[in-house]
């Protein structure tokens, strides 16, 4: 089967070991013996990376602890997902400036949506948005846009009422677009007055677009939870490799139906790299009811929102089935040994990360 690293090496030697070394830098060592040998021994301890890692090989987060933080922190109301798109002539822009103006669009994308949500014309109240960043479309071509998952309605000033959104004014897509640009505009020119930005990008209608989350939150989520460690290309995707060519598999955004196109290795590389975030960015943001400056005021109304529980007699603990850890521990000392399967592990230290090297 195909795969992006296979892509790397078959195309360029230099590709390929930045590949590799892409794809083993969120490993770290450890040194450690064995109790029933005399011989060091060296073997690998995986650990959660630091930055995002975007390889399909690479070691992530797994998307389930992400979706179960989220989880815990929605309300019982009903959901809306909106998504905020700049023209065509800012991507140019935003490109060689990633790391100011992907930090602008995600604010703008936040505080837009919750200046219109305070009037009391709308909700008239505190809302919360969950921001995530996405920079590609489904045939992997670039396209910063964000995607926000927002409550339908808002606590009020006093913080005494909860405000349900009118199903037909949670999402007033253009109020929403204009007050967008203009908030970007406003950052960029207060952030970034250097850049020099024409001025059709602010005369041009910005889109945003709304609907309910019909299939439910947790469908939106899990959709998130799919690329909030990793770009939308995987190895799956990856039909063929042959003479300096790969097939891939791309879904057409409108009409769901799935097709494959051809490209030339480098393109299919330039395409992929392309969406490499900034290190250390973040592409998830909660504002408002869902920062965490909020948590006391979010878990009230929770409890408020959910009403009382039904009353349940508690569950006697099984002592013949221990707790299940679904999430894997590091080795750690007393374990039993890894080569062998016998002795005990005994480590004697943490060799240092392997860092990248520069571009």
């Amino acid at each position: 089967m195909p795969t992006w690293t296979g892509l790397g090496r078959r195309s360029s030697p230099a590709i390929g070991a930045r590949w590799r070394l892409c794809s083993t830098v969120a490993r770290r060592s450890w040194e450690g013996t064995c109790s029933r040998v005399t011989t060091v021994a060296r073997s690998t301890l995986a650990t959660t990376p630091a930055a995002t890692a975007v390889v399909p090989r690479a070691i992530t987060p797994s998307p389930e602890a992400w979706l179960e933080e989220r989880r815990q922190e929605l309300l019982p109301v009903p959901s809306f997902h909106v998504v905020f798109t700049g023209p065509q002539e800012l991507r140019a822009l935003v490109r060689p400036h990633q790391h100011a103006l992907y930090d602008i669009l995600l604010r703008a994308a936040a505080q837009s949506r919750m200046e219109l949500a305070a009037d009391p014309h709308d909700v008239g109240g505190l809302m919360g948005v969950l921001c995530v960043l996405h920079t590609w479309t489904r045939a992997l071509v670039y396209h910063p846009h964000v995607h926000c998952l927002v409550p339908a309605g808002g606590v009020s000033a006093d913080r005494t009422e909860w405000r349900a959104a009118r199903p037909s004014s949670l999402v007033p897509v253009q109020a929403l677009s204009q007050l967008f640009r203009g908030r970007c505009c406003a950052l960029v020119r207060q952030e970034r007055p250097d850049l020099a930005i024409p001025s059709s990008v602010w005369t041009t209608a910005w889109v945003v677009y709304g609907q309910p989350s019909v299939q439910g939150t947790e469908a939106v989520l899990r959709y998130w939870g799919r690329y909030v460690y990793r770009i939308a290309f995987t190895n799956n995707r990856m039909l063929s490799l042959d003479d300096g060519h790969v097939c891939v598999r791309s879904q057409n955004s409108r009409t769901h139906r799935w097709h494959t196109m051809t490209l030339p290795a480098q393109e299919c590389i330039r395409r992929f790299l392309q969406h490499v975030l900034p290190h250390g960015f973040h592409t998830v943001r909660d504002s408002g009811l869902w920062s965490p400056v909020h948590r006391s005021l979010l878990h009230q109304l929770q409890l408020r929102l959910a009403g009382p529980a039904p009353y349940s007699p508690p569950e006697s603990p099984d002592p013949e089935s221990p707790p299940h850890d679904s999430v894997s521990r590091p080795l750690q000392a007393g374990q039993c040994c890894p080569h062998c399967g016998q002795g005990l592990l005994i480590v004697i230290r943490l060799l240092p990360r392997l860092q990248r090297e520069p571009p």
